[in-house]
Protein backbone atom coordinates (compact mmCIF):
# COMPACT_ATOMS: atom_id res chain seq x y z
CA UNK A 1 0.00 0.00 0.00
CA UNK A 2 1.56 3.77 -0.70
CA UNK A 3 2.68 6.00 1.93
CA UNK A 4 0.59 8.53 1.51
CA UNK A 5 3.00 11.00 3.78
CA UNK A 6 5.76 10.43 1.06
CA UNK A 7 3.86 10.72 -2.06
CA UNK A 8 4.12 14.00 -2.12
CA UNK A 9 7.78 13.00 -3.73
CA UNK A 10 6.07 11.51 -6.92
CA UNK A 11 8.26 9.56 -9.06
CA UNK A 12 9.83 11.61 -11.97
CA UNK A 13 8.69 8.68 -14.53
CA UNK A 14 5.21 8.92 -13.10
CA UNK A 15 4.29 12.69 -13.23
CA UNK A 16 6.39 12.91 -16.86
CA UNK A 17 3.88 10.25 -18.23
CA UNK A 18 0.78 11.79 -16.05
CA UNK A 19 1.88 15.00 -17.95
CA UNK A 20 2.05 13.52 -21.50
CA UNK A 21 -1.15 11.84 -20.75
CA UNK A 22 -3.44 14.86 -19.78
CA UNK A 23 -1.85 17.55 -21.03
CA UNK A 24 -1.77 20.86 -19.38
CA UNK A 25 -5.19 21.46 -18.94
CA UNK A 26 -5.16 17.99 -17.26
CA UNK A 27 -2.05 18.27 -15.01
CA UNK A 28 -2.16 20.91 -12.26
CA UNK A 29 0.89 21.70 -9.65
CA UNK A 30 0.14 24.64 -8.77
CA UNK A 31 0.12 26.00 -5.32
CA UNK A 32 -2.81 28.00 -4.73
CA UNK A 33 -4.62 25.40 -6.71
CA UNK A 34 -3.16 22.17 -4.81
CA UNK A 35 -4.06 24.25 -1.99
CA UNK A 36 -7.61 24.67 -2.54
CA UNK A 37 -7.98 21.24 -3.37
CA UNK A 38 -6.87 20.26 -0.01
CA UNK A 39 -8.98 23.03 1.88
CA UNK A 40 -12.55 21.68 2.53
CA UNK A 41 -15.11 24.06 2.37
CA UNK A 42 -15.53 24.54 5.89
CA UNK A 43 -12.38 24.80 6.61
CA UNK A 44 -11.70 23.02 9.63
CA UNK A 45 -9.19 20.49 8.63
CA UNK A 46 -6.79 20.94 5.93
CA UNK A 47 -4.79 18.87 3.78
CA UNK A 48 -2.06 18.93 1.09
CA UNK A 49 -1.52 17.41 -2.44
CA UNK A 50 1.20 17.27 -4.87
CA UNK A 51 -1.05 17.65 -7.75
CA UNK A 52 -4.47 17.90 -9.21
CA UNK A 53 -5.15 14.80 -12.30
CA UNK A 54 -8.25 16.38 -14.05
CA UNK A 55 -8.57 13.49 -16.82
CA UNK A 56 -10.99 14.86 -19.67
CA UNK A 57 -12.76 11.41 -20.66
CA UNK A 58 -13.21 7.72 -19.34
CA UNK A 59 -10.52 6.32 -20.93
CA UNK A 60 -7.98 8.93 -19.60
CA UNK A 61 -9.55 8.72 -16.16
CA UNK A 62 -8.34 4.84 -17.19
CA UNK A 63 -4.74 5.68 -18.29
CA UNK A 64 -4.29 7.39 -15.08
CA UNK A 65 -5.32 4.80 -13.21
CA UNK A 66 -3.06 2.40 -14.85
CA UNK A 67 -0.15 4.28 -14.15
CA UNK A 68 -0.80 5.13 -10.45
CA UNK A 69 -1.05 1.25 -10.25
CA UNK A 70 2.52 0.33 -11.81
CA UNK A 71 3.99 3.31 -9.51
CA UNK A 72 1.94 2.80 -6.30
CA UNK A 73 1.18 6.78 -6.23
CA UNK A 74 -2.05 6.94 -4.50
CA UNK A 75 -5.73 9.34 -5.60
CA UNK A 76 -7.80 10.65 -3.67
CA UNK A 77 -10.91 11.42 -5.76
CA UNK A 78 -12.43 14.74 -5.04
CA UNK A 79 -16.16 15.88 -6.62
CA UNK A 80 -16.84 19.49 -5.55
CA UNK A 81 -15.19 19.18 -2.34
CA UNK A 82 -18.50 19.69 0.03
CA UNK A 83 -18.31 16.63 2.33
CA UNK A 84 -18.29 16.93 5.97
CA UNK A 85 -16.29 14.05 6.88
CA UNK A 86 -12.65 14.03 5.78
CA UNK A 87 -13.08 11.36 2.65
CA UNK A 88 -12.30 14.30 -0.17
CA UNK A 89 -9.71 15.69 1.13
CA UNK A 90 -5.98 14.71 0.07
CA UNK A 91 -3.76 14.02 2.84
CA UNK A 92 0.10 13.58 0.55
CA UNK A 93 -2.78 11.65 -2.47
CA UNK A 94 -3.01 13.37 -5.66
CA UNK A 95 -6.07 15.04 -6.33
CA UNK A 96 -9.05 12.90 -9.03
CA UNK A 97 -11.13 15.94 -9.91
CA UNK A 98 -13.37 15.39 -12.78
CA UNK A 99 -14.79 18.80 -13.48
CA UNK A 100 -13.87 18.96 -17.54
CA UNK A 101 -16.47 15.80 -17.27
CA UNK A 102 -19.87 17.18 -17.38
CA UNK A 103 -21.41 16.20 -20.56
CA UNK A 104 -25.28 14.89 -20.31
CA UNK A 105 -24.58 11.60 -22.49
CA UNK A 106 -28.37 10.58 -22.89
CA UNK A 107 -31.59 11.66 -21.60
CA UNK A 108 -34.83 9.44 -21.97
CA UNK A 109 -38.18 10.37 -21.38
CA UNK A 110 -40.33 7.90 -22.10
CA UNK A 111 -37.83 5.68 -19.83
CA UNK A 112 -37.14 8.74 -17.76
CA UNK A 113 -33.52 8.21 -17.42
CA UNK A 114 -30.47 10.39 -17.67
CA UNK A 115 -26.99 9.37 -18.45
CA UNK A 116 -24.84 12.26 -17.28
CA UNK A 117 -20.66 12.09 -16.67
CA UNK A 118 -19.59 12.34 -13.17
CA UNK A 119 -17.78 15.69 -13.01
CA UNK A 120 -21.30 17.65 -13.39
CA UNK A 121 -22.57 19.53 -10.51
CA UNK A 122 -26.19 18.51 -9.37
CA UNK A 123 -28.15 21.37 -11.33
CA UNK A 124 -27.13 20.33 -14.23
CA UNK A 125 -28.81 17.08 -13.48
CA UNK A 126 -31.84 19.17 -12.78
CA UNK A 127 -31.77 21.26 -15.60
CA UNK A 128 -31.45 18.59 -17.93
CA UNK A 129 -34.30 16.86 -16.21
CA UNK A 130 -36.39 19.62 -16.36
CA UNK A 131 -35.59 20.47 -20.32
CA UNK A 132 -37.31 17.03 -20.44
CA UNK A 133 -39.89 17.74 -18.91
CA UNK A 134 -39.09 15.69 -16.19
CA UNK A 135 -37.99 15.85 -12.65
CA UNK A 136 -34.70 14.57 -11.02
CA UNK A 137 -35.46 14.79 -7.35
CA UNK A 138 -32.71 14.98 -5.61
CA UNK A 139 -32.24 18.80 -3.36
CA UNK A 140 -29.38 19.98 -0.95
CA UNK A 141 -27.81 22.85 0.27
CA UNK A 142 -24.72 22.36 -2.30
CA UNK A 143 -26.20 21.53 -5.69
CA UNK A 144 -24.60 24.20 -7.04
CA UNK A 145 -21.14 22.21 -6.52
CA UNK A 146 -21.73 19.01 -5.40
CA UNK A 147 -20.92 16.87 -8.07
CA UNK A 148 -22.87 13.29 -9.45
CA UNK A 149 -20.34 11.26 -8.76
CA UNK A 150 -19.50 12.84 -5.40
CA UNK A 151 -22.91 12.36 -4.44
CA UNK A 152 -23.18 9.16 -5.97
CA UNK A 153 -20.15 7.90 -3.58
CA UNK A 154 -20.98 9.64 -0.55
CA UNK A 155 -24.69 8.05 -1.05
CA UNK A 156 -26.43 11.74 -0.54
CA UNK A 157 -29.44 12.08 1.09
CA UNK A 158 -31.24 15.42 0.98
CA UNK A 159 -34.15 17.16 1.83
CA UNK A 160 -36.75 14.75 -0.54
CA UNK A 161 -35.56 11.35 1.05
CA UNK A 162 -39.08 10.63 2.32
CA UNK A 163 -40.55 10.21 -1.33
CA UNK A 164 -37.63 9.71 -3.77
CA UNK A 165 -34.86 7.83 -1.53
CA UNK A 166 -31.43 8.22 -1.37
CA UNK A 167 -28.90 8.87 -3.74
CA UNK A 168 -28.62 5.36 -4.03
CA UNK A 169 -32.14 4.34 -5.26
CA UNK A 170 -32.08 7.00 -7.89
CA UNK A 171 -29.07 5.18 -9.41
CA UNK A 172 -29.95 3.19 -12.95
CA UNK A 173 -26.27 1.88 -13.99
CA UNK A 174 -22.82 3.31 -13.31
CA UNK A 175 -19.64 3.79 -15.60
CA UNK A 176 -16.60 3.28 -13.42
CA UNK A 177 -13.01 3.13 -13.86
CA UNK A 178 -11.95 0.48 -11.31
CA UNK A 179 -8.77 0.12 -9.64
CA UNK A 180 -6.79 -1.51 -12.12
CA UNK A 181 -7.81 0.47 -14.54
CA UNK A 182 -10.54 -1.56 -16.39
CA UNK A 183 -13.47 0.73 -17.20
CA UNK A 184 -16.96 -1.57 -16.12
CA UNK A 185 -19.18 0.16 -18.16
CA UNK A 186 -22.59 -0.78 -16.29
CA UNK A 187 -24.37 1.97 -17.89
CA UNK A 188 -28.03 1.12 -18.41
CA UNK A 189 -31.86 2.75 -17.99
CA UNK A 190 -33.02 -1.30 -17.19
CA UNK A 191 -35.16 -1.48 -13.84
CA UNK A 192 -34.88 -5.48 -14.08
CA UNK A 193 -31.76 -6.37 -14.46
CA UNK A 194 -31.45 -10.01 -12.26
CA UNK A 195 -28.39 -10.83 -13.31
CA UNK A 196 -26.12 -11.28 -10.81
CA UNK A 197 -24.14 -8.93 -8.12
CA UNK A 198 -26.32 -5.56 -8.56
CA UNK A 199 -22.16 -3.45 -8.45
CA UNK A 200 -23.47 -0.14 -9.25
CA UNK A 201 -24.32 -0.42 -5.11
CA UNK A 202 -20.86 -1.79 -4.37
CA UNK A 203 -19.78 2.27 -5.55
CA UNK A 204 -22.55 4.33 -4.18
CA UNK A 205 -21.42 4.89 -0.45
CA UNK A 206 -18.03 3.49 -0.85
CA UNK A 207 -16.11 7.36 -1.28
CA UNK A 208 -13.82 6.52 -3.98
CA UNK A 209 -12.49 3.53 -2.24
CA UNK A 210 -13.22 1.02 -4.59
CA UNK A 211 -13.82 2.61 -7.83
CA UNK A 212 -14.03 6.03 -9.90
CA UNK A 213 -17.10 6.51 -11.24
CA UNK A 214 -17.27 8.77 -14.29
CA UNK A 215 -20.69 8.60 -15.64
CA UNK A 216 -24.12 7.53 -14.48
CA UNK A 217 -27.57 6.71 -15.40
CA UNK A 218 -30.01 7.91 -12.91
CA UNK A 219 -33.99 7.67 -12.44
CA UNK A 220 -36.21 10.78 -13.84
CA UNK A 221 -39.93 11.26 -12.60
CA UNK A 222 -42.92 13.41 -13.62
CA UNK A 223 -42.67 16.89 -13.01
CA UNK A 224 -44.89 17.50 -9.69
CA UNK A 225 -45.79 21.16 -8.49
CA UNK A 226 -45.78 21.30 -4.50
CA UNK A 227 -47.80 22.73 -1.92
CA UNK A 228 -45.20 24.52 1.26
CA UNK A 229 -46.26 25.19 4.93
CA UNK A 230 -44.63 26.55 7.65
CA UNK A 231 -45.83 25.18 10.70
CA UNK A 232 -46.07 26.14 14.22
CA UNK A 233 -45.45 23.34 16.99
CA UNK A 234 -45.15 22.48 20.73
CA UNK A 235 -42.81 19.61 21.06
CA UNK A 236 -41.19 16.70 19.00
CA UNK A 237 -43.62 14.55 19.95
CA UNK A 238 -46.38 16.53 18.43
CA UNK A 239 -44.54 16.64 14.93
CA UNK A 240 -43.59 12.85 14.68
CA UNK A 241 -47.80 12.88 15.38
CA UNK A 242 -48.27 15.44 12.89
CA UNK A 243 -46.00 13.55 10.37
CA UNK A 244 -47.79 10.66 10.41
CA UNK A 245 -51.22 12.72 10.43
CA UNK A 246 -50.18 14.51 7.07
CA UNK A 247 -49.25 10.72 5.77
CA UNK A 248 -52.49 9.85 6.43
CA UNK A 249 -53.75 12.16 4.57
CA UNK A 250 -51.49 12.53 1.50
CA UNK A 251 -49.96 9.29 1.41
CA UNK A 252 -46.47 9.39 -0.48
CA UNK A 253 -47.11 12.07 -1.53
CA UNK A 254 -45.46 14.07 1.37
CA UNK A 255 -42.34 15.20 -0.05
CA UNK A 256 -40.47 16.74 2.52
CA UNK A 257 -40.66 17.20 6.66
CA UNK A 258 -38.11 19.29 7.70
CA UNK A 259 -37.82 19.64 11.22
CA UNK A 260 -36.61 23.09 12.42
CA UNK A 261 -36.00 24.33 16.04
CA UNK A 262 -36.96 28.52 16.86
CA UNK A 263 -33.33 28.73 18.01
CA UNK A 264 -32.16 28.02 14.60
CA UNK A 265 -34.46 30.54 12.91
CA UNK A 266 -33.15 33.18 15.33
CA UNK A 267 -29.67 32.37 14.40
CA UNK A 268 -30.46 32.90 10.70
CA UNK A 269 -32.32 36.26 11.00
CA UNK A 270 -29.37 37.91 13.31
CA UNK A 271 -26.81 36.32 10.19
CA UNK A 272 -29.14 37.41 7.61
CA UNK A 273 -31.25 40.90 8.92
CA UNK A 274 -33.69 40.50 5.58
CA UNK A 275 -35.13 36.66 6.74
CA UNK A 276 -37.77 36.31 9.21
CA UNK A 277 -39.71 33.92 10.51
CA UNK A 278 -42.47 33.28 8.01
CA UNK A 279 -44.92 33.09 11.05
CA UNK A 280 -44.05 34.24 13.71
CA UNK A 281 -44.95 32.35 17.06
CA UNK A 282 -43.16 31.66 20.83
CA UNK A 283 -43.45 28.00 20.26
CA UNK A 284 -40.34 26.09 20.31
CA UNK A 285 -40.67 24.22 17.18
CA UNK A 286 -41.67 24.55 13.00
CA UNK A 287 -41.61 21.82 10.86
CA UNK A 288 -41.25 23.20 6.56
CA UNK A 289 -43.81 20.50 5.16
CA UNK A 290 -43.93 19.84 1.26
CA UNK A 291 -46.66 17.83 -0.85
CA UNK A 292 -45.74 17.03 -4.55
CA UNK A 293 -48.37 16.27 -7.05
CA UNK A 294 -48.73 17.09 -10.50
CA UNK A 295 -51.94 19.10 -10.02
CA UNK A 296 -50.85 22.13 -7.08
CA UNK A 297 -54.67 21.96 -6.14
CA UNK A 298 -54.84 18.25 -5.11
CA UNK A 299 -51.44 18.83 -3.29
CA UNK A 300 -52.69 22.07 -1.43
CA UNK A 301 -56.01 20.36 -0.79
CA UNK A 302 -54.63 17.51 1.24
CA UNK A 303 -52.15 20.12 2.87
CA UNK A 304 -55.13 21.80 4.03
CA UNK A 305 -57.09 18.83 5.15
CA UNK A 306 -54.06 17.52 7.06
CA UNK A 307 -53.29 20.88 8.54
CA UNK A 308 -57.44 21.05 9.64
CA UNK A 309 -57.32 17.80 11.31
CA UNK A 310 -54.52 18.66 13.10
CA UNK A 311 -55.81 21.95 14.48
CA UNK A 312 -58.71 20.09 15.74
CA UNK A 313 -56.43 17.53 17.75
CA UNK A 314 -53.84 20.43 18.68
CA UNK A 315 -50.61 18.78 16.94
CA UNK A 316 -50.32 22.29 15.38
CA UNK A 317 -50.97 25.44 16.66
CA UNK A 318 -50.54 27.47 13.45
CA UNK A 319 -49.59 27.37 9.66
CA UNK A 320 -49.21 29.41 7.01
CA UNK A 321 -49.40 28.00 3.58
CA UNK A 322 -47.02 29.64 0.36
CA UNK A 323 -48.46 31.07 -1.94
CA UNK A 324 -46.35 31.11 -4.44
CA UNK A 325 -43.01 29.92 -5.55
CA UNK A 326 -40.96 32.70 -4.36
CA UNK A 327 -43.00 32.14 -0.81
CA UNK A 328 -41.96 28.78 -0.90
CA UNK A 329 -38.44 29.33 -1.65
CA UNK A 330 -38.14 31.83 1.37
CA UNK A 331 -39.67 28.84 3.59
CA UNK A 332 -36.28 26.83 2.09
CA UNK A 333 -33.98 29.56 2.23
CA UNK A 334 -34.21 29.55 5.76
CA UNK A 335 -33.83 25.87 6.42
CA UNK A 336 -31.01 26.11 4.14
CA UNK A 337 -29.02 28.68 5.85
CA UNK A 338 -28.92 27.31 9.24
CA UNK A 339 -25.68 25.17 8.86
CA UNK A 340 -23.72 28.55 7.14
CA UNK A 341 -24.97 30.64 9.83
CA UNK A 342 -24.22 28.92 13.00
CA UNK A 343 -20.66 29.23 11.88
CA UNK A 344 -21.00 32.92 12.99
CA UNK A 345 -21.72 31.55 16.02
CA UNK A 346 -18.20 30.49 16.93
CA UNK A 347 -17.87 26.70 18.06
CA UNK A 348 -20.35 24.41 16.76
CA UNK A 349 -20.13 20.81 17.48
CA UNK A 350 -21.96 18.83 14.72
CA UNK A 351 -23.48 15.32 14.72
CA UNK A 352 -25.11 13.80 11.66
CA UNK A 353 -26.98 11.04 13.49
CA UNK A 354 -30.52 9.43 12.54
CA UNK A 355 -32.77 6.93 14.43
CA UNK A 356 -36.27 5.65 14.00
CA UNK A 357 -38.42 8.51 13.89
CA UNK A 358 -40.51 7.20 16.35
CA UNK A 359 -37.67 7.38 18.66
CA UNK A 360 -36.91 11.04 17.97
CA UNK A 361 -37.98 12.60 20.80
CA UNK A 362 -37.09 10.58 23.48
CA UNK A 363 -33.70 10.68 21.83
CA UNK A 364 -33.59 14.44 21.88
CA UNK A 365 -34.64 14.45 25.82
CA UNK A 366 -31.53 11.90 26.11
CA UNK A 367 -28.93 13.60 24.39
CA UNK A 368 -29.72 17.06 25.71
CA UNK A 369 -28.90 15.90 29.05
CA UNK A 370 -26.24 13.51 28.12
CA UNK A 371 -24.49 16.99 26.52
CA UNK A 372 -25.69 19.79 29.26
CA UNK A 373 -23.72 16.97 31.75
CA UNK A 374 -20.69 17.45 30.03
CA UNK A 375 -21.05 21.80 29.14
CA UNK A 376 -24.19 23.42 30.58
CA UNK A 377 -23.62 26.55 28.79
CA UNK A 378 -24.22 24.48 25.31
CA UNK A 379 -27.39 25.53 23.58
CA UNK A 380 -28.55 22.92 21.35
CA UNK A 381 -29.72 23.33 18.13
CA UNK A 382 -30.95 20.04 16.34
CA UNK A 383 -32.77 20.22 13.13
CA UNK A 384 -32.82 17.81 9.99
CA UNK A 385 -34.70 15.69 7.98
CA UNK A 386 -37.35 14.67 10.61
CA UNK A 387 -39.51 12.20 8.27
CA UNK A 388 -36.79 9.83 7.15
CA UNK A 389 -35.39 9.84 11.16
CA UNK A 390 -31.97 12.51 10.02
CA UNK A 391 -31.00 15.07 12.57
CA UNK A 392 -28.71 17.80 12.05
CA UNK A 393 -27.74 17.87 15.92
CA UNK A 394 -25.08 20.44 17.14
CA UNK A 395 -23.68 21.76 20.56
CA UNK A 396 -23.25 25.17 19.97
CA UNK A 397 -21.34 28.18 21.74
CA UNK A 398 -23.93 30.39 23.03
CA UNK A 399 -23.96 33.59 21.40
CA UNK A 400 -22.75 36.10 23.90
CA UNK A 401 -19.95 33.69 25.38
CA UNK A 402 -16.90 36.02 26.27
CA UNK A 403 -14.65 33.05 26.64
CA UNK A 404 -15.01 29.84 24.45
CA UNK A 405 -15.37 26.50 25.88
CA UNK A 406 -16.85 24.07 23.78
CA UNK A 407 -14.04 23.31 21.58
CA UNK A 408 -12.21 21.62 24.71
CA UNK A 409 -15.29 19.32 25.49
CA UNK A 410 -15.54 18.32 21.29
CA UNK A 411 -14.01 14.67 22.19
CA UNK A 412 -16.88 13.85 25.70
CA UNK A 413 -19.80 15.42 23.63
CA UNK A 414 -19.45 13.97 20.53
CA UNK A 415 -19.02 10.21 22.50
CA UNK A 416 -21.98 11.59 24.20
CA UNK A 417 -24.54 12.01 21.49
CA UNK A 418 -23.08 8.97 19.34
CA UNK A 419 -23.76 6.88 22.27
CA UNK A 420 -27.10 7.79 22.03
CA UNK A 421 -28.27 7.43 18.82
CA UNK A 422 -26.45 4.17 19.19
CA UNK A 423 -28.41 3.42 22.29
CA UNK A 424 -31.83 4.37 20.75
CA UNK A 425 -31.29 2.20 17.82
CA UNK A 426 -29.56 4.90 15.31
CA UNK A 427 -26.50 6.19 13.30
CA UNK A 428 -24.00 7.87 13.84
CA UNK A 429 -23.81 8.80 9.96
CA UNK A 430 -26.96 8.98 8.39
CA UNK A 431 -26.56 10.73 4.76
CA UNK A 432 -22.53 12.37 5.10
CA UNK A 433 -20.63 9.48 5.35
CA UNK A 434 -17.57 7.82 7.27
CA UNK A 435 -14.53 9.08 5.28
CA UNK A 436 -11.16 9.39 7.77
CA UNK A 437 -13.39 10.77 10.58
CA UNK A 438 -15.93 8.32 11.95
CA UNK A 439 -13.50 5.46 10.39
CA UNK A 440 -12.21 4.20 13.63
CA UNK A 441 -15.83 4.81 16.00
CA UNK A 442 -17.72 2.89 13.30
CA UNK A 443 -14.69 -0.15 13.65
CA UNK A 444 -15.15 -0.17 17.25
CA UNK A 445 -19.04 -0.53 17.00
CA UNK A 446 -19.90 -1.65 13.32
CA UNK A 447 -20.38 -6.12 13.62
CA UNK A 448 -16.90 -7.67 13.24
CA UNK A 449 -18.75 -9.44 10.15
CA UNK A 450 -19.55 -6.38 8.24
CA UNK A 451 -16.01 -5.04 8.66
CA UNK A 452 -14.37 -7.57 7.93
CA UNK A 453 -16.05 -8.23 4.64
CA UNK A 454 -15.64 -4.61 3.89
CA UNK A 455 -11.93 -5.19 4.04
CA UNK A 456 -12.13 -8.03 2.27
CA UNK A 457 -13.68 -6.54 -0.78
CA UNK A 458 -11.45 -3.52 -0.66
CA UNK A 459 -8.74 -6.14 -0.64
CA UNK A 460 -9.86 -7.70 -3.45
CA UNK A 461 -10.43 -5.05 -5.71
CA UNK A 462 -7.71 -2.79 -4.70
CA UNK A 463 -4.60 -4.93 -3.55
CA UNK A 464 -2.55 -1.69 -4.13
CA UNK A 465 -4.35 0.33 -1.74
CA UNK A 466 -4.21 3.43 -4.20
CA UNK A 467 -7.78 4.71 -4.32
CA UNK A 468 -8.96 6.62 -1.17
CA UNK A 469 -7.09 4.54 1.33
CA UNK A 470 -7.59 4.93 5.07
CA UNK A 471 -11.42 6.53 4.49
CA UNK A 472 -14.01 4.00 5.52
CA UNK A 473 -12.15 1.50 6.55
CA UNK A 474 -8.46 0.90 7.36
CA UNK A 475 -7.62 -2.40 5.01
CA UNK A 476 -3.64 -2.03 5.92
Amino acid sequence: MPDTAATLALPAAFEQAAKALLGPKGWHTDADLCEAAATPWRGTYSGRTPAVAMPASTQEASELIKLCNAHHVAITPQGGNTGLVDAGTPHGEITLNLRRMQAVRDTDPFNNSLTIEAGAPLVNAQQAADDADRLFPLSLGSQGTATIGGLISTNAGGVAVLRYGMMRDLILGLEVVLPNGEIWDGLSGLRKNNTGYDLKHLFAGAEGTLGIITAATLKLFPKVQRASSWISCESPDDIIKLLALVRKHAGDTVTSFEMIPANAIDMVCQEMPDTRDPNPSELPWRVLCEISMTREDHARALLESALEEAFEIGLAADAVIAESLSQANAFWAIRESIPLCKRAFGTSINHDVSVPVSRIPDFLIASEAAVKTIAPEAEIVAFGHVGDGNLHYSACEPADVETPSLGSKAKAIVEAVHACAMQHDGSISAEHGVGRLKRDELAAIRPKAATEAMIAIKRALDPNGILNPGRVISAD
